[in-house]
């Protein structure tokens, strides 16, 4: 018989102070747990389960390594894994305080895309350490996804995971946050009556998600695109640039400035980065304007002052219309990528999730207020997991 043991008050005697605050309440215990998806109630079930039956299949997996995907969870488990140094807006707190972000996330990839996953907070932050620990992890699962690992040391880790290993990788404060804002974007644009091919896009912010952004936008079609980082527009001839900035501003390279210069007749602001961006630079912004302020849990940029400028709002709260929330791109991906045993997650696949995303959405239902699907909507996960697999067929990544 299973015996449940959570703690109580008097594990701890700090735990007195949260003790009916319902948001510490909820996560006693934690947020997830793992179930059995077989019954073991007699001495057969259990010959078949474990010894001596499991043998046969073990035996079998070694024959074909292929098998792996047909009778072990590997098929349809992630790995979400983390050092802790960029968790939500509270930056370097350390492998266990991010425990119940990634205990989070394990439990909206089941609850949204119906994928089995584990939490994992490494207490190492070398980036040789962490991509030879989660290489070793590898085989336990069917995808990597990356969560809250500060900047530019993610891009290196999810570079070299990719070439190592066979099974899709994911950064998805990366990558998820550019997808959505994509699927928005295009809808606000449907709004507008402004094409993708002939706006300026200014995103404040050069970590992993503005990185991502800009360089979706770019492949989406956007040629006039400039990203400031705290020290001004990224530029070739700036000095100071990581390889990952130096790389992007040879794509975005323009007129060198601050951010309120860039604003300057921009079609569009996206802000990823937190910070107050002055209402008078935001004035400057063209007719029409669209603006995704997505810094949490205070917006780069208040709905109410964006309103008096711009024609579509977006944030990353909730308490907001047109919330900006990776839940909408990630259970879905790696559902699609899963369903065709996706050796990587691709470009394509991306774009495809983006459009996916923004086509559930009819043009006749378009409001300035609703461009981007809720994260409640049963069709989003459905959707973007059907166009993600089609585009690994596509894209040649499909082995099933």
């Amino acid at each position: 018989m299973a015996v449940e043991a959570f703690p109580t008050e008097n594990d701890h005697p700090q735990a007195d102070a949260y003790a009916g605050d319902p948001v510490f309440d909820l996560h006693v215990g934690g947020k997830i747990e793992v179930i059995s998806t077989v019954k073991v109630g007699d001495a057969d079930d259990l010959s078949k389960a474990y010894t001596p039956g499991v043998a046969r299949v073990c035996t079998a997996i070694a024959q074909d390594p292929a098998l792996v995907r047909r009778y072990t969870w590997k098929a349809n488990t992630v790995a979400v894994i983390t050092d802790g140094t960029a968790v939500l807006g509270l930056g370097d707190i350390g492998p266990e305080a991010s425990l119940p972000v990634m205990e989070g996330k394990a439990l909206l990839f089941k609850e949204f895309g119906g994928v089995n996953s584990v939490p994992i907070a490494l207490d190492c932050t070398d980036v040789d350490e962490f991509v030879e620990t989660v290489v070793r992890l590898a085989p336990t699962f069917g995808g990597i996804n990356l969560e809250d690992i500060s900047a530019p040391r993610c891009f290196e880790i999810e570079r070299r995971l990719k070439e190592r290993l066979d099974i899709p990788v994911f950064h998805d404060d990366q990558h998820g946050t550019a997808v959505v804002v994509l699927a928005a974007l295009r809808n606000a644009l449907k709004l507008t009556g402004k094409s993708i091919e002939s706006i300026r896009v200014v995103i404040s912010g050069a970590g992993a998600a503005g990185v991502a952004c800009a360089r979706i936008l770019l492949q989406a079609g956007v040629s006039d695109l400039a990203v400031v980082d705290s020290k001004g527009v990224l530029s070739k001839d700036r000095a100071d640039l990581t390889p990952v900035k130096l790389s992007l501003a040879h794509d975005t390279d323009g007129p060198s400035g601050r951010l309120v210069d860039a604003l300057d007749g921009a079609d569009v602001f996206i802000g990823v980065s937190g910070g107050t961006v002055p209402e008078e630079a935001v004035a400057r912004m063209n007719e029409g304007a669209i603006i995704f302020a997505l810094a949490n849990p205070t917006p780069e940029v208040h709905p109410d002052i964006a309103h008096r400028y711009a024609a579509v709002v977006a944030t990353g709260r909730s308490d907001f219309p047109n919330q900006i929330n990776n839940v909408l791109a990630f259970p879905g991906i790696f559902r699609g990528a899963f369903d065709v045993d996706a050796s990587r997650i691709t470009e394509g696949m991306k774009l495809a999730a983006a459009e996916a995303l923004a086509n559930l959405i009819p043009a006749d239902e378009l409001r300035a207020d609703y461009v981007i699907p809720s994260p409640f909507d049963p069709r989003v996960a459905t959707a973007v997991a059907a166009a993600v697999s089609a585009a690994a067929y596509t894209d040649g990544v499909a082995r099933a």
